[in-house]
């Protein structure tokens, strides 16, 4: 890791691409504003690199008003979404996750992806926020929530442009502490 310029990692669950677009998108805010970045699919992801980050940026597609499931994840194949789309979600990722205290945790951001005439209901953000918090890290951001026409995409018009002016302002509003500070959320 570069000493002079923070670290961040998206790391997103996709199961039509859509949530896997914005995810590039908030990168891409993040390099524009100066942090090193990494992306990754869950499903590939392993547990230590991205908690070797100052920022762990987390997304994941709204399934049945929260993360997704292994039946939700077929539902969506059924749909004609990848095969391979149906291992590990974010529900599965998290769940993974334990850290001995006093472990450097990176700070947390949190976005989903869902329609619109969903967007007054809970959503995937809910249950990876409380997920995040359970595992002790700080979430240093009100989660954010992109827009897709329908479950299997487009997006809708706009929000890639919105998700990397989010990127830019997660940016400057959870500016990661020096090295070796816990970002354990306080208990």
């Amino acid at each position: 890791m570069s000493e002079n310029r923070p670290q961040a990692y998206v790391l997103y669950e996709s199961m039509f691409g859509n949530t896997e677009q914005i995810a590039m998108a908030v990168a891409e805010g993040l390099r524009e504003a100066g942090y090193e970045v990494k992306t990754g699919d869950v499903a590939w992801a392993p547990i230590g690199d991205p908690l070797e980050s100052d920022l762990l940026v987390v997304g994941a597609p709204t399934h049945a008003f929260s993360l997704s499931r292994p039946a939700t994840r077929r539902s969506a194949v059924d749909q004609g979404a990848p095969h391979v789309r149906q291992g590990v979600g974010l529900r599965e990722w998290l769940s993974r996750l334990r850290t001995e205290p006093g472990t450097r945790l990176p700070a947390v951001a949190v976005f989903d992806t869902r329609v619109p005439k969903a967007q007054r209901l809970p959503g995937a953000t809910r249950a990876a926020v409380r997920l995040a918090r359970r595992d002790g890290f700080s979430v240093v951001a009100d989660p954010e929530t992109f827009f897709v026409a329908d479950s299997p995409g487009p997006l809708v018009e706009g929000e890639q442009a919105r998700a990397r002016a989010w990127g830019r302002t997660l940016a400057t509003t959870a500016l990661p502490a020096p090295h070796g500070t816990d970002h354990r959320a306080a208990s």
